[in-house]
């Protein structure tokens, strides 16, 4: 009998506020009998810290950030400099501050994987923990495998070396992989899977049918995304303020905290939120747990993602899952989830009149607003579980081995 798969899983500053669908995809590997061994570079901001498992998950994962200047000697007589340099090739400023930060704890995953038997590491970014999982094969480490999440300019600099010495890679939609094929066209590895992160189906269902809001009591609009500009919280801020100048008594929750922990953005959505006069109807949850979210999407008669840029959009499957009637902007990747008028609603982004108007076309029209909630669950328990990530991983992680 064949021994096990034990799987180096490396995700940067895990466990962070949207990293439930890594936890997801870890529970499903687990249960298909891999061993897993699980890496990040460093905790996140205290403030990003929200879900209930996340103290298991801290307690469990090797941090692998160090300033040990012997391991980065002896790191330094492992590498090629002339590859180095190449790879650097274009951005040599920024590859080296890249270099200084992940040298070491590349060296140190060397040693983790000795230690702990690691076969393969797959690494859950085309960041710094790509650059990592790199460095350590080139100093004789496990082979590994990269995930790309979003644009490839969003991910630092030294990407052809990064893909070119991987088993595998995986990116979460068409779009991104015919984006990636041309950028990177000579630097690819031989297998490139198209496959986004996924949901729990079964937690994240309805135990009563959605309902629209009665007359006369308030619309709740739900929303769930990191505080950045390009989550378009001031966009949907600004329909909300419309809807109200016509009358609707539309309520606002926002899930999510900016990445300083809430020192950042989240200031600037305060202002706004005084600015437009929408104390007490637009409220800022921070960051919060699975459970929470669950709660808020069953409590919600509308959710809406209004990013500017959006490679797919974990949030939107969790608010199809639970069969709550979806509005997003069709931005990035969103269209390969949902099609307008069939799994949901899309607007263009930056356009708070078209938000306010797709919400006002739901909640004039339940029925409607009730069969595109039940086409959206049956869209993401048909391709965007969890379950079926993991499968993709064991399957291309076994083909790289032969």
């Amino acid at each position: 009998m064949a021994a096990p798969l034990r799987l180096g899983y490396l995700v940067p500053q895990f466990p962070g506020q949207t990293h439930i669908f890594f936890w997801r995809e870890m529970l499903a590997l687990r249960e298909r009998g891999v061993e897993l061994v699980m890496l990040s570079t460093r905790p996140p901001p205290p403030g990003l810290i929200s879900h209930d498992w996340s103290d298991e998950a801290t307690r469990s994962t090797t941090y692998l950030a160090s300033r040990d200047p012997r391991l980065a000697a002896d790191a330094l007589r492992r590498l090629s400099p002339a590859e180095l340099w190449r790879a650097g090739s274009g951005q040599p400023a920024a590859m080296v501050r890249d270099l200084a930060v992940s040298i070491v704890a590349a060296r140190r995953l060397v040693d983790v994987a000795i230690r702990e038997r690691i076969d393969h590491v797959h690494a859950h970014s085309c960041g710094r923990a790509a650059l990592i999982a790199a460095l350590a094969h080139r100093m004789g480490g496990p082979r590994y495998s990269l995930t790309l999440h979003g644009p490839l300019e969003d991910y630092g600099p030294g990407q052809p070396y990064k893909w070119r010495h991987a088993g595998f890679a995986t990116v979460i939609t068409e779009k991104l992989r015919r984006e990636v094929e041309v950028a990177l066209a000579g630097h690819l590895p031989p297998r490139i899977a198209v496959q986004a992160m996924g949901v729990d189906t079964e937690r994240f269902s309805r135990p009563e049918p959605w309902q629209p809001p009665p007359a006369g009591q308030p619309v709740r609009i739900f929303s769930c995304a990191r505080l950045n500009v390009v989550k378009g919280h001031q966009d949907l801020m600004e329909a909300v303020r419309l809807l109200r100048a016509q009358g609707r008594d539309v309520r606002l929750n926002i899930a999510g905290e900016d990445d300083n922990g809430g020192s950042g953005y989240r200031k600037v959505l305060e202002a706004r939120i005084a600015d437009l006069g929408l104390e007490g109807a637009v409220t800022l949850l921070g960051a919060v747990s699975e459970g929470e979210v669950r709660r808020q999407l069953l409590d919600a008669h509308v959710f809406v993602l209004a990013s500017w840029h959006e490679p797919l959009g974990v949030a939107l499957m969790e608010a199809m899952s639970c069969e709550v009637p979806t509005i997003s902007t069709a931005a990035g990747g969103v269209p390969e989830l949902i099609a307008n008028g069939k799994h949901g609603l899309l607007v263009q982004p930056k356009t708070p009149e078209a938000l306010a108007g797709a919400i006002t076309e739901l909640l004039t029209d339940p029925a409607r607003a009730r069969t595109l909630g039940q086409a959206g669950r049956a869209r993401v328990v048909a391709d965007f579980s969890a379950a079926t990530g993991a499968d993709t991983l064991i399957r291309l992680i076994g083909e790289t081995r032969r």
